[in-house]
């Protein structure tokens, strides 16, 4: 482990200092031209590039100094020094980071870097499923939370009984969609039903679909005779300033039969600006699914949500456990990935996908349920 942290610092393998340098004097003489700070257009995707080749360079101090670190204990323990425990727990410590930082360097995409869309629907089912849905909902937000991410809930609508029938939310955050875009696709639940009396095993799906937030140095081309545009009353959390006016949006893309809406606000105007943002991000990434299908790289994001279509199982019974069908990756604790502990998944994704290894959503596996 120490070999391999020690390479990617000084070989390249995570980071090539000597490339991000050159990178970042480049920007850097871009953006001391004068007529640069006069088109904004041109400039906010400098900046962002600037910013990312920061944290680039500053994680790459981080991990050498954390090598030397490592490589001192080892020379202090030839010496005769009681230092196992400190070892250990360097060594371990630095395994993680490096890893953190192999699967960041993966988000070079030109959408990879943008805040995240992300809507999630239950599947067949009723009850059942849209409290799964929920639970995943809850699961994306907590993850967010810890990741200092900032949410905001585009529009949500509450289950027959319990849980929700949809909702949509942004996350904005530095590489929130480059870490999310993998989450696209089918999550199945296994567990005792808390709604059936007499305690049976219950499968239950839900779909979550995960699309960048466009900003204005991307552009999608809309065109107002392709779209409808319908306005009603709002049903979901809000409050009577909410629910009393025609206030929610729906827009559909009629070309693709992309459907957006947004009943968070309380201004009809602004609920249809941010349905037209969702709808351009929606379609940006409807485009860029096209491409990766011609290419053979789709990744199923849009199954049916059925039996034997999903990319992670989330068994709650008869044993317990979290598994990516895509990837193999497991954790145990499945209670501690319901609270938004994503990280071994989407860094399994990545990993996975810059190999080559990734497979296609699948069914049981080897999840004997």
């Amino acid at each position: 482990m120490l070999q391999c942290a020690t390479r990617c610092a000084t070989c390249g393998s995570i980071f090539d200092p000597a490339r991000l340098s050159r990178e970042f004097t480049d920007i850097e003489k871009k953006l001391a031209d004068p007529a640069m700070w006069n088109d904004a257009t041109a400039r906010k995707p400098l900046m962002r590039d600037r910013k990312r080749l920061e944290s680039l360079i500053a994680n790459d101090g981080e991990l050498v100094r954390r090598t030397s670190d490592v490589e001192a204990y080892f020379e202090l323990a030839r010496e005769g020094e009681d230092v196992i425990a400190d070892l250990e727990r360097d060594i371990k410590a630095l395994s993680v980071f490096a890893e953190e930082l192999e699967a960041r360097t993966m988000l070079s995409g030109e959408a990879d870097a943008l805040n995240a869309i992300v809507t999630v629907h239950p599947g067949a089912g009723g009850t059942e499923s849209q409290d799964w849905a929920e639970m995943l909902l809850r699961m994306y937000l907590r993850w967010a939370e810890q990741q200092g991410y900032k949410t905001e809930m585009n529009d949500y609508q509450d289950g027959d009984e319990a849980g929700i029938k949809s909702a949509t939310f942004t996350i904005t955050g530095e590489y929130a969609f480059g870490l999310l875009a993998g989450e696209s696709g089918v999550h199945r639940l296994v567990r005792i039903s808390p709604f059936d009396s007499a305690k049976r095993r219950h499968t239950s799906f839900a779909s979550v679909y995960v699309s960048p937030e466009i900003d204005e140095t991307i552009h999608v081309d809309i065109r107002i005779e392709d779209l409808r545009i319908d306005t009603y009353r709002s049903g979901g959390k809000g409050g009577q300033h909410v629910n009393t006016t025609d206030s929610a949006v729906r827009m559909t893309h009629l070309p693709t039969n992309i459907v957006v809406q947004c009943q968070n606000e309380r201004s009809q105007h602004k609920n249809r600006e941010k349905a037209m943002k969702m709808l351009r991000s929606r379609l940006y990434e409807y485009e860029l699914e096209k491409k990766r299908a011609v290419s053979k790289k789709l990744e199923d994001s849009k199954l049916e949500i059925n039996f034997g279509s999903q990319i992670r199982s989330y068994v709650l019974q008869p044993y317990r456990i979290a598994k990516d069908h895509r990837t193999k990756v497991e954790v145990g604790d499945v209670d501690k990935v319901l609270d938004g502990y994503l990280e071994p998944f989407l860094r399994g994704y990545l990993l996975a996908k810059r190999r080559g290894t990734a497979v296609a959503a699948s069914g049981d596996d080897d999840l004997d349920v």
